[in-house]
């Protein structure tokens, strides 16, 4: 009978090796390690090279014990369906990976006290609340020490607020419509209790507002292509429509396709952000780009600032801005 014998596993490499490798202290080591910003950037290099060659993982159980952080941090949704709460997942995920932070995921379907409760009971640090999710905050009671970023709400919601310029990107996208010769310009909007929406219906009324024109009605959907379809009759014979989305923008593509028009000929049609296959659209989509990776990274600094304390942390008063831009295609011309 052969006896079986355990494979044999590699030594784990320890901090005192990495800093050897990279000449620097244990300590500036520990630092590089726990993300602190205490360190000169060409010495973050040399260390972290010196922790690839090493193939150096940090021992997570042993920092939390010594750091008392999980170095976890939540991300709450109430969907992942829609196009933008799917690439702030990818942005978010990708953002934490880089501070050395670990991301877990849950969902509101059970209301957000219930998802926070979750995330407290898994000891995350901090959690990154998303859009929809977002508007329960200001009504819930959050576990002690939990420490929070929520993406697209008002400030005062409680808790550090980051969203992007939605309202100057509506703006721009009815002020190039009206520029293009259009008398005035319609709008298919988001879900009534949608910050983002809110916030882009505003920007549409305020350029119309500025240019001396009365808005039209306002026909609204759901984020869903199927609803921007489903929405092409209210708008009646528009020659300019700014979409809150991109996905609706699609369905009223179709509709305007189905019914004998075309765009941009005899319709314009803007959407909002830029997702990966609005320049495949027939035709390519003119749309305002939202820049989910800097919308995550400047959540997730945020939150991981408030978690270490390092006195960087933002002022929950003031909402952290990320800038949006107007991208021109072919689904808009002059009139």
């Amino acid at each position: 009978m052969v006896e079986k014998r355990p494979m044999a596993t590699a030594a784990r490499v320890s901090m005192a090796t990495v800093a050897a490798r990279a000449g620097v202290s244990g300590q500036t080591v520990s630092r590089v390690v726990n993300g602190s910003p205490r360190v000169d950037p060409d010495t973050r290099a040399r260390v972290e090279a010196a922790m690839s060659e090493l193939g150096y993982r940090p021992h997570r159980a042993a920092r939390a014990l010594r750091t008392g952080r999980s170095h976890t941090i939540g991300l709450v949704v109430t969907t992942l369906a829609t196009v933008g709460n799917s690439r702030m997942l990818q942005s978010t995920a990708e953002a934490a990976a880089e501070r050395g932070y670990a991301l877990t995921v849950v969902t509101a379907a059970d209301g957000v006290e219930a998802a926070f409760a979750r995330l407290a009971d898994q000891g995350v640090d901090g959690a990154v609340v998303l859009n929809e999710a977002s508007a329960l905050v200001p009504a819930a009671t959050l576990p002690p020490g939990l420490h929070l970023v929520v993406v697209d709400a008002r400030a005062g919601a409680g808790a550090t607020v980051v969203h992007s310029d939605h309202f100057a990107g509506a703006r721009a996208a009815t002020q190039h419509l009206l520029a293009l010769g259009h008398e005035t310009v319609h709008h298919l909007a988001g879900p009534e209790e949608s910050f983002a929406a809110v916030e882009r219906e505003r920007g549409w009324r305020d350029a119309l507002a500025a240019a001396g024109r009365t808005p039209p009605a306002v026909a609204r959907g759901d984020w869903s292509a199927e609803s921007g379809f489903a929405a092409a009759p209210a708008l009646g014979p528009a020659t300019a429509v700014f979409c809150a989305n991109d996905q609706m923008a699609l369905g009223l593509l179709r509709a305007v396709a189905e019914s004998g028009r075309a765009v941009p000929g005899d319709v314009s049609v803007v959407g909002f952000d830029d997702i990966p296959e609005a320049a495949n659209f027939l035709p390519p989509l003119t749309t305002v780009r939202q820049d989910f990776p800097a919308l995550a990274q400047r959540a997730v600094t945020a939150l991981i600032a408030a978690v270490e304390g390092d006195g960087t942390a933002t002022d929950p008063a003031v909402p952290v801005v990320v800038p949006t831009r107007l991208v021109e295609r072919a689904s808009t011309a002059r009139r």
